[in-house]
């Protein structure tokens, strides 16, 4: 079995460009916790998940911290795209969340490949315009958005088909980008609705309708 099999995508591509990409790819494992890139760093690879999660972070000047986004298992990093296209280094950090497994292909053969196979050009554009247009929606959010619907929304998207969030204050706060004693003044509105229970570290959701309606903006 080749890691190709994990990006479907990728398997399309015709036989001369996807055994270029085969045989350069190498797969790699990392324990969770690992800073996968950090600010001011050069990439040296592109880089696809085959299996776990990698958050990337940006941390502003005066210590404010906000997520970006996840790579999630058969998906490219959009930052590393960016700065290897870009010639740049790095202006966020990339820490795995799990141990992760992930495939990367050496900033020269990614460069050959982009430059000799328009499918695999596609493939790799396809997959940053598709991130670029989630930053846009998260700044736009950010922006605009109402700090209540915005935390419904996340909890629930956190706490998946469960009802518990093991996340603190703190790091709520970095998921939505602002400031911890806004979430811990929503979680306590929040909490006198009857739509979650608090305990240290962890939140559990109690009313998941009125939740989801509020996300909706209703």
């Amino acid at each position: 079995m080749s890691w190709t099999d994990h990006f479907p995508d990728l398997k399309r591509l015709p036989a001369p460009s996807l055994a270029m990409v085969e045989q350069a790819g190498r797969v790699v494992q990392l324990p969770a916790g690992a800073v996968v890139f950090g600010p001011g760093q050069p990439p040296q690879n592109y880089l696809l998940l085959i299996r776990g999660t990698v958050r990337v972070h940006q941390i502003s000047e005066n210590g404010r911290e906000i997520v970006l986004y996840r790579v999630t298992a058969g998906e490219s990093c959009a930052m590393t795209t960016a700065c290897l296209i870009g010639d740049d280094v790095y202006q966020a950090e990339g820490v795995a969340e799990t141990p992760i497994e992930a495939v990367v292909l050496p900033r020269d053969a990614f460069d050959e490949a982009i430059s000799k196979s328009p499918e695999f050009r596609r493939f790799v554009f396809a997959a940053l315009s598709s991130r670029m247009s989630n930053l846009f929606k998260l700044i736009e959010e950010v922006a605009f958005s109402r700090i209540d619907i915005r935390l419904a929304q996340r909890l629930l998207e956190l706490s998946g088909d469960g009802d518990r969030v093991g996340m603190t204050h703190q790091q709520l706060a970095s998921e939505l980008g602002t400031a911890r004693e806004v979430i811990s003044r929503q979680l306590n509105e929040f909490q006198r609705r009857g739509l979650v229970a608090t305990a240290r570290g962890e939140l559990k959701l109690v009313d998941r309708e009125t939740l989801r309606r509020l996300a909706n903006g209703h």
